[in-house]
């Protein structure tokens, strides 16, 4: 069974269709890039999967119906999202950005932790060892306590990857993660990406408009145009399929 089933998902927007029938999975461990031209849907996709928005259809997590759901009641499920722009916290820490992000899994309350009680004391230790472990994942552990806003754009994109990892998630969304990057950039979030694949054995599905990167490290690719489902299947399938290369390009290459 895939960890994430979207059957025929249809969103409009005052009369205007964005989403027609939709259908995409990913199974635990595997990259799901998906793709398409700018406007073909791909960021509705992960608001309705994230619960920002209420298509028709169904959305299943883990045989789950979460189609309707509130935000905050999907991510709790092990479903978390990187956006585009990072979104961190950029006076905090990179180290406090992450531990934020555990907010919902820390069970003390105010009154135990302003004591120093024995459990609040164990909850902050369990909690600060996850994200030192999260930290050494992706080589952010010399600038754990450095605030955000000190260290350069690229970095400032791995730690809202690492943010949303700190959520212990089994699905991770990222939109466009390397958007606004380097090539060498890209290339260290190419191996943090495959890194955590490896790593924790979570599905991913991954907004990308580079297509090297996609052909590189995705498993399957599945392809939007104008909110429909276009292809889907392996890079080499895919992106040599004639109707991609029309949609991408406006034509065949012939």
């Amino acid at each position: 069974m895939r960890d994430l089933e979207v059957d025929a998902i249809s969103l409009s927007f005052g009369g205007l269709q964005v989403l027609n029938e939709v259908s995409l999975s990913v199974s635990k461990g595997e990259i799901l890039a998906l793709i398409g031209p700018n406007g073909a849907g791909k960021t509705t996709v992960f608001n309705c999967i994230s619960g920002l928005y209420r298509p028709s259809g169904q959305i299943r997590f883990k045989a789950q119906d979460i189609a309707g759901l509130r935000p905050h009641d999907v991510a709790a499920l092990g479903i978390a999202r990187t956006f585009q722009h990072g979104e961190v916290f950029a006076r905090l820490s990179v180290a406090d950005n992450l531990m934020a992000a555990r907010h919902r899994m820390i069970r003390s309350n105010p009154l135990t932790e302003l004591l120093g009680l024995p459990s609040a004391r164990r909850q902050e230790r369990e909690h600060r060892a996850e994200i030192a472990r999260i930290l050494d994942l992706v080589d952010l552990t010399p600038v754990a306590d450095m605030p955000v806003t000190a260290l350069p754009y690229g970095t400032q994109k791995l730690v809202g990857f690492a943010r949303a990892l700190a959520l212990g998630p089994s699905l991770l969304l990222l939109d466009e993660p390397s958007a606004g990057l380097t090539r060498d950039e890209r290339e260290d979030l190419a191996h943090f990406i495959l890194k955590t694949r490896d790593a924790l054995g979570i599905a991913m599905i991954w907004i990308e408009h580079d297509m090297q990167m996609v052909a590189d490290l995705a498993d399957r690719i599945h392809v939007l145009d104008y909110g429909r489902s276009l292809a889907d299947g392996p890079p080499a399938q895919v992106l040599n399929d004639p109707d991609v290369i029309r949609a991408y390009l406006g034509t065949t290459g012939d």
